[in-house]
């Protein structure tokens, strides 16, 4: 078995690195110093610099001006991005590309796939229901009527819904019963956008959708396609998770490995050497679960369990781990660690956002359990 990341793969990884090398977590707006929204907009140059480096197109097909790679590729960039905050709808707009590219309609993906690539068209999706923790296709229903579905209901903490040109809103069909995804317009008659806030500071939306219409062209009801959508979702969390852990351990290796109490370096002490060492381990736990699912999405592999369940144990690891990982970063920071000069506050208030996107822990525990029950092992 081969476990190195292919030669393309590994080109994604350095383009990315490059791009992420101009961005200084010191500077990325802090919640603990702004009172409302840490900024009115995502960060457009960094934006622009993901599209001419063609990494906003990794997973498209080639006729769409894509590169043609998959789901850990994407994740290889995530988990760069996370490690300086990098502040771009990413993962939502690459993951709503690839499922109309998956799942959608030849008219959709043409109108759609090419200037999303380019960067000219910003998606995000809707992935937490109305309250977070229900799922997100109960808290809208669509109805046929013609050639238009009609949409009613509301999904709150739409990441980056504010300047997005379209979001992708899953709701289940009163007609079938199953999912679909509806992609709606940031403006347009019936939709309601209202101002919340993630722990980053970063702007979210309560989107209401009363009575919207939306032409069925724009309407992907294959089955699984939300499914795959949230897997997706899910796995490119933890790979952000992953990221900015990796960030916040190498920030505290170095701090404490200058850092002298007594006369020696404050790492040589034991007691903190097996904090670092016990954080190392979950990084490395986040990692491999990570790639597993990640893994089980690209080659659509079997399993003694459904993807899902992959995706549910990476975060499971992903959450617990990400959130270990920033306390004890803070702890043996001491009070440094809060200084609002020094970027690990900001971490901890985005280690916060990731722990909670797309359910804690508990709730994937509680999922992973239903699917062991409904698949025994044994």
């Amino acid at each position: 078995m081969d476990f190195t990341f292919t030669e393309e793969q590994q080109a994604a990884v350095e383009a990315a690195r490059a791009v992420f090398a101009g961005v200084a977590p010191d500077g990325v707006p802090s919640p603990a110093l702004t009172t409302g929204a840490v900024a009115d907009d995502f960060d457009r140059a960094l934006w622009a610099r993901l599209a001419d480096a063609d990494l906003l197109s990794l997973l498209l097909d080639t006729r769409h001006g894509g590169a043609g790679l998959d789901a850990i590729a994407l994740c290889l960039v995530l988990r760069e991005s996370a490690k300086v905050l990098a502040r771009v709808p990413l993962l939502e707009s690459t993951a709503a590309a690839v499922a109309v590219q998956t799942y959608g309609g030849e008219e959709l993906k043409a109108d759609l796939l090419d200037r999303a690539g380019r960067g000219e068209l910003v998606l995000t999706v809707a992935a937490n229901g109305r309250t977070g923790h229900d799922g997100a296709e109960l808290a809208v229903t669509a109805r046929p009527e013609g050639d238009v579905w009609v949409l009613d209901g509301v999904q709150t903490a739409v990441p980056w819904a504010q300047n997005a040109d379209f979001v992708l809103v899953p709701a289940l069909s009163t007609d079938s019963g199953r999912s679909v995804l509806a992609l709606v317009p940031r403006v347009h008659e019936g939709t309601l956008l209202a101002e919340q806030f993630s722990t980053t500071g970063e702007r979210l939306g309560e989107l209401r959708l009363d009575s919207v219409r939306v032409p069925a062209r724009d309407v992907i009801d294959a089955d699984g396609a939300w499914e795959w959508l949230r897997g997706l979702l899910a796995t490119g969390t933890c790979a952000l998770a992953l990221g900015l852990g990796e960030g916040v351990l190498g920030m505290t290796s170095e701090y404490t490995s200058k850092r002298e109490q007594f006369g020696f370096p404050v790492a040589t002490f034991q007691a903190v050497a097996v904090q670092a060492a016990d954080r190392y381990i979950d990084l490395r736990a986040m990692e491999a679960t990570l790639w597993q699912a990640a893994w089980r999405i690209s080659a659509g592999a079997c399993g003694a369990l459904p993807a899902s369940g992959d995706i549910a144990v990476a975060k499971i690891w992903a959450s617990e781990g990400v959130r270990r990982v920033v306390q004890t970063a803070q702890h043996l920071h001491g009070g440094f660690g809060a200084d609002t000069d020094y970027p690990l506050h900001r971490y901890h208030a985005w280690a916060k956002h990731l722990e909670l996107s797309l359910g804690p822990a508990a709730a994937h525990e509680e999922a992973l359990g239903d699917l062991l029950a409904a698949h025994p092992l044994g």
